[in-house]
């Protein structure tokens, strides 16, 4: 079958199917098989060229709602290509708000003081840590994973960038260098355990060490966070976390409970949700 007639076919299973980008995932496993970029598929279809072999193949598991990321082994975030597959949390588009945040603060704590140390608690993919240690150059940044299914692609995505990698758990994470970090952020699990989510990518493929945080509200991990943060950083030291769009009040609830923060922000990210709140170590 040539390339425009296996397109066509591809994003009609895919809708039948019920995913919800049908043409840009049928356009995206086709580059990946080529070897190409998107936009030049659709060239390639234009000027009549053969479909990729393994084509209906790669759409028929894609049809059984397998991420594409797991697919294609890439995910993209800000400007980074990242490596990631079964096991590890497929960072999204909204956390780039919470990666912009880090690296915002991260760069003015480097222009004032001419060094600044960032740890980022869970790192998951590394999407976060090596965002920010591949645009503030100059940086030191750390990164905690516990998950030994995750730790490899974390690695994979860091290493590159110069981002020290341990793991270890969020809860405790770091010992002996408490008091020494400007910068703590962090993407923790935070789904209460009865809000299993809908989409079955996610449901179904996302490990549940990353989606679900504990308590019956969601917020035992990030409660964790923001005690550990307390600890790791310096006097005036800035927190950044991401939760729930419904959890943004009682964010500002943990910030205030624990009195050892000032300046407390919720951010709403492009949807106009709660996505992130920060503060500063009174």
């Amino acid at each position: 079958m040539d390339l425009e007639h296996a397109l066509r076919s591809a994003v009609a299973r895919l809708h039948d199917a019920g995913v919800p980008s049908p043409r840009a995932d049928a356009e995206l496993l086709a580059a990946h098989l080529l070897g190409v970029s998107r936009g030049r598929v659709g060239a390639l279809a234009l000027a009549g060229a053969a479909a990729p072999g393994g084509f209906a193949e790669l759409v028929d598991r894609r049809a059984e709602r397998i991420p594409l990321q797991h697919l294609t082994g890439v995910a993209y975030f800000r400007h980074l290509e990242l490596s990631v597959g079964p096991g590890v949390f497929i960072p999204r588009p909204e956390t780039e708000l919470l990666a912009q945040l880090a690296i915002d603060r991260t760069r003015a704590v480097l222009a004032a003081t001419g060094a600044v140390r960032v740890v980022d608690l869970g790192t998951g993919s590394g999407a976060i840590a090596a965002s920010i240690a591949s645009e503030v150059p100059g940086s030191e940044v750390h990164a905690v994973e516990l998950s030994e299914d995750a730790y490899p692609f974390a690695a994979a995505n860091t290493a590159p960038h110069g981002v020290r990698l341990v793991a270890g758990d969020l809860r405790n994470a770091l010992a002996g260098q408490e008091g020494s970090f400007d910068v703590v952020v962090s993407n923790p699990p935070y789904i209460p355990p009865g809000a299993v989510p809908r989409d079955p990518e996610v449901r179904d493929h996302d490990p549940d060490l990353a989606l679900y945080g504990g308590g019956a509200d969601g917020l035992e991990l990030p409660r964790a966070v923001v005690d550990r943060a307390v600890s790791l950083l310096v006097p005036g030291g800035f927190l950044a976390l991401e939760h729930a769009d419904v959890q943004g009040q009682a964010l500002l609830g943990l910030f205030a409970a624990s009195g050892r923060w000032r300046d407390v922000t919720g951010h709403r990210d492009l949807n106009d949700a709660d996505r992130v709140t920060s503060g500063y170590l009174a």
